[in-house]
């Protein structure tokens, strides 16, 4: 779609070159969805893709994700093999509801940013204790785990002229043997529940990362597995009912049953898995 209430571009090479925020300024990374529909109040675009970020760096603490970095870059990036839950990087690119047009332009950046209960970039981060590095308009950076990051649908941490600069993923959450769940009403379509399971082989402990059927990433940790009965129990006293997202892709009802029940799946199926 044409913007066509843009009066200026602004391409900045680096961070010295990033203009002054001011109403109506909007990032422009890969713009799938800012070009999707009219954007009345935007009168500039400051493309930050101009920015040139390396998309993926394996360091030896963990992965290191540009916010620009792009679904097909990221799907097709060679992580080490001792990562045992990057096969989640895959499962997690596959429940966008996109062409292989969109895989070639959205970014993992933009997809958090949007911050919608189906994010599956949302989904991958949060589960893997990812982290964002912000960077704010003063020149200075803050960081924030993505689980704080996203407060609900479209509504994140991000103040007027700050900008995600990168998400680092912990090599320790790397190492974690995990489940996947994912679920939505059509064939292909938008995730109405997507579950994550991580079991921490060394310390025994377990995380389930609940997103897509609630409003924003909700996690729980507990010190060994738990059993069937205690992992439903923190579920149901932590999510009530009124705690699931409710739109056209899903019922609160139906996201709550399909959240117990793979809940106990991912339990189940990491229960099995040798120490």
């Amino acid at each position: 779609m044409d913007l066509n209430t843009i009066t200026e571009v602004a391409q900045p090479r680096q961070r010295g070159e990033l203009p002054a925020w001011r109403d109506g300024d909007a990032w422009l990374g890969g713009g799938t969805w800012l070009f999707s529909e009219p954007q009345l109040k935007v009168r500039r675009l400051i493309d930050v893709a101009a920015l040139s970020w390396e998309p993926i760096h394996v360091t030896p603490n963990g992965l290191e994700i540009a916010a620009t970095c792009t679904i097909a870059q990221f799907n097709a990036a060679a992580l080490p093999v001792e990562w045992i839950a990057a096969p989640l990087v895959d499962r997690c690119c596959r429940s966008f509801l996109a062409s292989f047009k969109i895989w070639n332009t959205a970014t993992v950046g933009g997809n958090i940013c949007m911050s919608l209960p189906a994010g599956p970039m949302i989904s991958f981060t949060s589960a893997l204790d990812g982290v964002c590095t912000i960077w704010a308009a003063d020149g200075s950076e803050r960081r924030i785990a993505v689980a704080d990051f996203v407060i609900g649908p479209q509504q994140n941490g991000l103040k007027p002229g700050e900008l995600l600069r990168r998400i680092d993923i912990p090599a320790s959450a790397l190492i974690r043997h995990a489940a996947f769940r994912q679920i939505s009403l059509a064939r292909v379509g938008r995730s109405g529940a997507l579950l994550i399971g991580t079991l921490d082989p060394p310390t025994g402990e377990f995380v389930l990362t609940v997103t897509a059927s609630t409003p924003r990433p909700i996690k729980f940790s507990f010190n060994a597995l738990p059993s069937a009965a205690d992992l439903r129990a923190r579920i149901e006293r932590e999510i009530p009912p009124s705690g699931y997202y409710d739109d056209i892709h899903g019922l609160p009802a139906w996201r709550r049953h399909m959240t117990l029940h793979f809940a106990q799946e991912i339990r189940d199926e990491l229960a099995g898995t040798p120490r």
